[in-house]
């Protein structure tokens, strides 16, 4: 029952906080606690998706993180970043993203545990949120690169986030042109009004208000829903009026907004009346009920699978198609040409538009209707323009372009910041000095986006007949560039909703793999791959002093060893100075399944066994190890585990050969100080090199300390060969006549 006492609890809260007379319906939504890792790069964040319904009028997120049992942990931070329709774009190492890219960081919390606390629970509150899409990430902070092993104690924390919403079933609607009559208390007022496709404006009236202080009703109007953005909201204070109104240029087009009417005024009861008009300024020409399907495919379709090699999943806009015949009678306010969406793959998206070279002028502008839907807001939005210089005509300055979601700018030449009602554009222009442009946006919104192109004149000539062709290339990718040379794309998946990010390499960072502030040099690249390399050579020794003593499988082994991980660092490099003879994966399984067995095989031969039984703890050793490699090759107990065995075993085995001797075994002092100790104090060197003081940034040689390390310790550790075994374990007569009339008598004897 504790559980689900504190949701309980909350709604509960939810609840009170209103007691007009709409319905009002309560949602609880939970993710499963996701433990939360370093920043480096994106991968690294916790990524939850929530889906907000229609008429939410309040969102509460309860924020959960616990600190797992282990270590005594100093405080620690946890970001969490809050974004309505798109993953948030994050920066939280300050790395430069790349250029032509337009970001907008995301609202957020820091959340913080203190030391000694398991948990922190914290409430976050967004009253009249935007339907849809919302999600919410959360990181540690800078990842330091410090290489922790898996299996050894260390601070974890968990991050659960559970969502709480109230919405209302039977908001209000407000017909255009039709007063609605209703009585504020000292609860807002909602209503909700539906803007249409093609809407230059919407206003919002209120009349006839009487409050306590006369005509003073102290009413505040907004328009809108709360996205945690600037600008997503559009506020009137009406204070001292009787009647007053407000407007939203160019409001989101196809879609509800929540209008919220609230007072100043404590303890009153204030009637009005209320209405809303749309005014629709501006439409596409009409296509007729014929489609020409013959043209259409000779048009847009046949050139572009002639250049692909084929057709890919499409949807086109039936706007201004080829071989369709408009309307005369009604007004040319826009030019809309048709646009393709050519699905390739995931996060894999172009929109094809039906002529190459668009015609771009002063008078009217040229809209290119972009619908995205959902799943294309996890990767990176691309446009690119291109000036064809000869097509200029009258008096050309440059061509502005404006970007926008939901809905386009119809005036461009007019714009300033290529903004709508309530949401933020995207600026680009081109000219006779700068032909191209490019801007770049990285998870952008899902909504139905607008690219509107009008020339811009000068401002000494008549601007009625300028004009210029341009070419247009929109597209959706899920990273910028495939994160160039110093990076790896990776397609990133949380439940059902995939999402793109750059995993950068050799020290670059950023969006992109572009920020070379911290980058490699191709002299540090060279000296990391040499000593990672040529540091596997000191298991030379190793190898000639286990032919010699007649260890010929422990010296198999050692090679093995040597080769494998010799190659897998030169493909491990994290660089251009990489070299792979095979698939990365199998040379990183052969490493790490060498080097285990390598030490697995040392101390077992240590022990002194029977060759049967030594074989066969070889064979099994190895058999397990490499299930266990394959089940997961990082963890400590991989090494571990064999380590231990096998110590167990040659303890065993030593003790038994010194009671049996009554006897110190090995007996010989020499044998302890001038090589157990060496090798084992060099072991040790190599152990906690490896585990404790291994980063990022040293990797490169404290790695080749730990193989210089490990092989010197074999050198050390290999006991001595058997006196009836000759040097390098063969007779100097393969098949005397001693030998064989040896074996013949040993063999009458046994007989």
């Amino acid at each position: 029952m504790e559980k689900y006492f504190a949701p309980c609890l909350l709604l509960y809260v939810i609840a009170g906080c209103f007691a007009d007379d709409l319905t009002y319906l309560n949602g609880f939504y939970s993710k499963t606690p996701q433990r939360l890792s370093k920043y480096s790069w994106f991968g690294n964040v916790r990524l939850h998706h929530f889906r907000v319904p229609e008429d939410a009028v309040l969102l509460r997120w309860l924020l959960t993180v616990s600190r797992g049992s282990g270590l005594n942990c100093d405080n620690q931070n946890i970001t969490v970043h809050f974004r309505a329709g798109a993953p948030p774009v994050i920066n939280p190492i300050e790395t430069a993203f790349p250029n032509s890219t337009s970001v907008s960081l995301a609202h957020n919390l820091t959340l913080t545990i203190p030391s000694g606390h398991s948990s922190n629970v914290t409430l976050f509150n967004v009253t009249h949120p935007k339907p849809g899409d919302w999600f919410l990430a959360a990181h540690l902070p800078k990842d330091e690169g410090k290489i922790e092993q898996q299996g050894l104690p260390s601070c974890s924390y968990l991050f659960q986030a559970q969502m709480f919403l109230r919405r209302a079933a039977d908001l209000p609607i407000l017909q255009h042109n039709i007063p609605l009559y209703q009585t504020l208390t000292t609860t807002p007022a909602l209503f909700k009004v539906f803007v249409p496709e093609f809407t230059s404006r919407l206003d919002v009236f209120i009349l006839n208000c009487s409050g306590k202080l006369g005509n003073d009703c102290g009413l505040l109007i907004t328009v809108g829903s709360s996205t945690l953005r600037q600008g997503s909201e559009v506020k009137q204070n009406c204070s001292g009026l009787e009647s007053c109104s407000t407007s939203v240029l160019i409001p989101p087009w196809n879609s509800w907004l929540l209008v919220t009417v609230e007072t100043s005024q404590t303890n009153s009861t204030i009637p009005f009346s209320i209405s809303a008009n749309v005014t629709v300024g501006c439409k596409p020409l009409s296509v007729s009920s014929d489609f020409n399907t013959s043209a259409f495919i000779r048009t847009i379709i046949a050139p572009q699978s002639n250049s692909s090699g084929g057709l890919s999943n499409t949807s086109v806009s039936t706007r201004d198609q080829p071989g369709v015949r408009a309307n005369s009678s009604e007004p040319v306010c826009m030019r809309s040409p048709s646009v393709l969406r050519d699905e390739q793959d995931v996060l894999s998206l172009r929109f094809i538009i039906s002529s190459s070279n668009l015609t771009v002028t002063s008078d009217l502008p040229t809209v290119l209707t972009l619908e995205h839907s959902p799943g294309d807001s996890g990767g990176m939005f691309i446009v690119q323009l291109h000036l064809n210089t000869s097509s200029l005509v009258g008096g050309f300055a440059r061509v502005k372009a404006c970007l926008t979601p939901s809905a386009p700018v119809l005036h461009v030449n007019l714009s300033q910041t290529c903004a709508t009602g309530l949401m933020q554009g995207y600026s680009l222009s081109v000219s006779s000095n700068e032909s191209q442009a490019l801007l770049r946006i990285p998870f952008p919104d899902a909504a139905v986006w607008y690219l509107s192109l009008q020339t811009v004149c000068n401002d000494s000539v008549d601007c009625r007949n300028a004009s210029a062709k341009v070419s247009a290339s929109v597209s959706v990718s899920a990273c910028i560039d495939d994160c160039g040379p110093y990076g790896e794309c990776r397609l990133l998946r949380t439940h059902s909703y995939f999402y793109g990010a750059c995993v950068c390499k050799a020290g670059w960072q950023g969006w992109g793999c572009t920020d070379g502030a911290t980058a490699q040099s191709y002299s540090r690249q060279m000296a990391a791959a040499l000593l990672l390399t040529l540091s596997n050579f000191f298991f030379i020794p190793p190898i000639v002093v286990a032919v010699y003593r007649g260890y010929h499988v422990e010296a198999a082994i050692y090679f093995f060893t040597m080769f494998f991980s010799t190659f897998y660092h030169a493909c491990d490099q994290p660089g251009v100075t990489v070299m792979c003879i095979m698939d990365y994966d199998t040379l990183q399984f052969c490493d790490f399944l060498g080097s285990v067995v390598s030490v697995w095989v040392t101390i077992v031969c240590m022990a002194r066994l029977q060759d049967p039984v030594k074989y066969l703890l070889f064979m099994a050793g190895t058999l397990v190890i490499s299930m266990a490699m394959q089940l997961d090759r990082r963890g400590l107990w991989n090494l571990l585990g064999p380590v231990l065995l096998a110590l167990v075993i040659m303890v065993t085995s030593w003790i038994y050969r010194g009671v049996k001797r009554h006897q110190c075994y090995p007996p010989l002092w020499r044998r302890w100080v001038l090589f157990l100790l060496p090798g084992i104090v060099s072991a040790l060197i190599g152990v906690c090199v490896y585990v404790f003081a291994q980063t990022d940034s040293n990797y490169y040689y404290t790695h080749s300390i730990w193989h210089v390390m490990v092989a010197t310790s074999v050198v050390f550790l290999l006991p001595p060969r058997e006196k009836h075994i000759p040097p390098w374990g063969w007779t100097n007569k393969i098949c005397s006549y001693r030998r064989c009339k040896n074996e013949k008598v040993e063999l009458y004897t046994v007989t």
